[in-house]
């Protein structure tokens, strides 16, 4: 079994990620079936479905580097270190992320295409849950694509290769969804291509550590869950919606990818600056 497992690390790539891909259902699927079956509160069922598999996947990765590839601390290979350097990238993403944010809906207020208004909720309690989302969003995408699956794809493929695969990949699994939902939501897949671009590229500007594409995934997400659910903003319909955004989502706009070309060119540049 253990001369099997060692012999794993040497196929092909897509061999590889086929065999963790189920294994990680064929371990997961049986402790997901009771909750699809005694949880009917659909919310409650897909969070603890989502807990769980994620759980799971950390458990699998653990293994994987153990007895794959003959590295017991592959978390912290895949850049997952509890470290003060990586605190900060952390912090320093989370920064990036809000205010890129901010700007976007600050030049589009400026532009009249918006207005900010009092909130209608109670928005301590909004930024508090955002954070919470924000973070989980960010540990979990980027330990799964910037983590696992970069490196997977590195161990075959040049960087350009591995960059796009991961990218695209990011992007597309991002539509497992009925049909109709893909092709209502399909404008945000250009924004999406250039988040995953930016996040391998803030990546090697990190010197492979996770902690700044968690904070900035984290960040993204956390500076439009505040003004999204807060109901900070309403849109004066002075443009189309896909300048500001299909369904007020920025990403499905215009606006939305000229934000993320920008922030992409520019961790970019920094990569070159500092290469690994």
């Amino acid at each position: 079994m253990k001369e099997n497992l060692v012999r794993l690390a040497e196929r092909p790539a897509p061999i590889r990620l086929g065999c963790f891909i189920l294994t990680l259902l064929l371990l997961w699927l049986p402790l997901a079936a009771p909750i699809y079956l005694l949880v009917h509160n659909s919310n409650l069922e897909s969070i603890l479905t989502l807990v769980l598999l994620y759980v799971v996947f950390i458990l699998l990765l653990r293994l994987w580097g153990k007895y794959v590839y003959k590295q017991p601390q592959i978390l912290r290979h895949y850049g997952l270190e509890f470290t003060r350097q990586n605190g900060v990238d952390l912090i320093s993403g989370l920064a990036i992320g809000i205010i890129n944010i901010l700007i976007l809906f600050g030049v589009e207020s400026l532009l009249g295409w918006l207005m900010w208004q009092q909130p209608k909720v109670f928005l301590l309690k909004v930024v508090l849950e955002g954070s919470l989302v924000g973070l989980g969003v960010g540990f979990a995408e980027e330990l799964l694509f910037r983590g696992w699956l970069l490196d997977e794809l590195q161990r075959d493929y040049s960087l350009r290769v591995a960059l796009w695969t991961d990218a695209t990949a990011f992007a597309t699994l991002h539509f497992i969804k009925p049909l109709e939902a893909i092709i209502h939501t399909l404008p945000q897949f250009p924004a999406l291509v250039l988040l995953g671009l930016t996040q391998v590229w803030g990546k090697h500007w990190r010197r492979g550590r996770l902690g700044f594409p968690i904070g900035l995934h984290g960040g993204l997400v956390w500076g439009y869950y505040i003004i999204n659910v807060g109901e900070l903003v309403k849109y004066s319909d002075q443009v189309p919606d896909w300048v500001t955004g299909v369904n007020n989502n920025p990403l499905q706009g215009v606006m939305g990818v000229l934000l993320m070309s920008v922030l992409a060119l520019w961790v970019r540049a920094r990569t070159e600056r500092s290469p690994l």
